[in-house]
């Protein structure tokens, strides 16, 4: 062994360096103040209304279309009495020269007891229709999509059955098709004004917020960070918030529509679901009026982070000019 391994024998080991332990650091914003709940509330009433205007427009517009659908596969002969006419041989004569024609599905004929049911909101009940000159009905059953010739069979059913009319239903199908267009128009138009409000309440709302921050972002900006990362750290900041709110108002707007809709299944052939139906028809909004809410609920969410890091570019883009010129500090505060 040489000189030099017997001294590095001889050294005394060295003590190990304990181990540096970064310590964690904290949010630069605070998790929760005054403004962020408050923005989160005023979000989450937005959101709320704007669902709740989106659910009632797609309500409408499926109950219309069903109604159109309803009145548009069905057409009516309607046969009036006269002396010597025997009513239930025109009645099948009728319906059989109505199904010879392609387009057409069934043919039903209005028994005395259907007739009866029809007019007793009228007329009350125990009718004798064979003393009362009551017109009699062939509901016919037709192709939407391939319907019948009905100018055609309007002229047969005069030749063969000079009593018979056919009603075919267009003047009632557009009627309807252009209420539910208004209608939709209406909803739409609302729709469109709730929106905005929402917009510009959500914008103010967190200029508001950030007003308060002015000073984080100040120091933020004087020891040096860039301006990106300021933007990023308020932007994930205000984006929790418009999350939180936007997913509670949307929530209660959808559970609103459930709840309605399994009250009036429960409910049917009750007064009151029926007079619920008449007005408003069903109350479900299927599965395209949720995927609007959840689309509500996402644009709600990004508006407000766009909002917030447009703002917070523009604080700082103040406190430079305010550093370059300090004379234009009136100026910009006054904006």
């Amino acid at each position: 062994m040489n000189e030099f391994d017997r001294n590095a024998t001889a050294q005394p080991p060295k003590a190990r360096r304990t181990a540096m332990t970064v310590r964690p650091t904290g949010a630069i914003l605070p998790p929760s103040n005054i403004q962020g709940n408050a923005l989160m509330v005023v979000i989450a009433i937005m959101a709320f209304l704007a669902c709740l205007t989106l659910g009632a427009v797609s309500m409408v517009r499926t109950t219309a279309a069903g109604w159109q659908s309803q009145i548009a596969r069905e057409i009516t002969i309607q046969i009036k009495p006269e002396d010597g006419l025997d009513m239930s041989q025109a009645l099948i004569k009728a319906r059989d020269l109505a199904l010879t024609f392609v387009g057409t599905k069934d043919g039903r004929i209005m028994d005395d007891e259907a007739t009866a049911r029809l007019l007793e909101p009228w007329l009350g009940t125990g009718l004798d229709l064979n003393e009362l000159p009551v017109p009699r009905l062939v509901i016919i059953t037709i192709d939407e999509a391939n319907p019948p010739d009905f100018a055609a069979m309007r002229a047969l059913l005069k030749t063969e059955v000079p009593q018979a009319f056919l009603d075919d239903h267009r003047t009632w199908v557009d009627r309807l098709v252009q209420m539910a267009r208004t209608t939709v128009l209406i909803g739409s138009g609302v729709l469109i004004l709730v929106f905005t409000a929402m917009v510009l309440t959500v914008v103010f709302a967190t200029r508001g917020a950030l007003s308060g921050n002015r000073h984080i972002i100040e120091v933020l900006h004087f020891v040096g960070a860039e301006g990106s990362f300021v933007a990023q750290e308020f932007q994930m900041h205000f984006l929790k918030i418009s999350l939180k709110g936007a997913a509670t108002g949307g929530l209660l707007a959808a559970a609103l529509f459930a709840i309605a809709s399994y009250w009036q299944s429960r409910s049917l052939a009750t007064p009151q679901s029926d007079q619920a139906a008449a007005l408003f028809g069903t109350f479900s909004i299927g599965y395209l009026g949720y995927l609007g809410i959840f689309a509500t609920m996402i644009v709600i969410a990004l508006l407000t982070t766009v909002t917030a890091r447009l703002t917070v570019i523009r604080t700082i883009y103040e406190i430079d000019l305010i550093r370059s010129d300090p004379a234009r500090t009136d100026g910009l505060l006054g904006d």
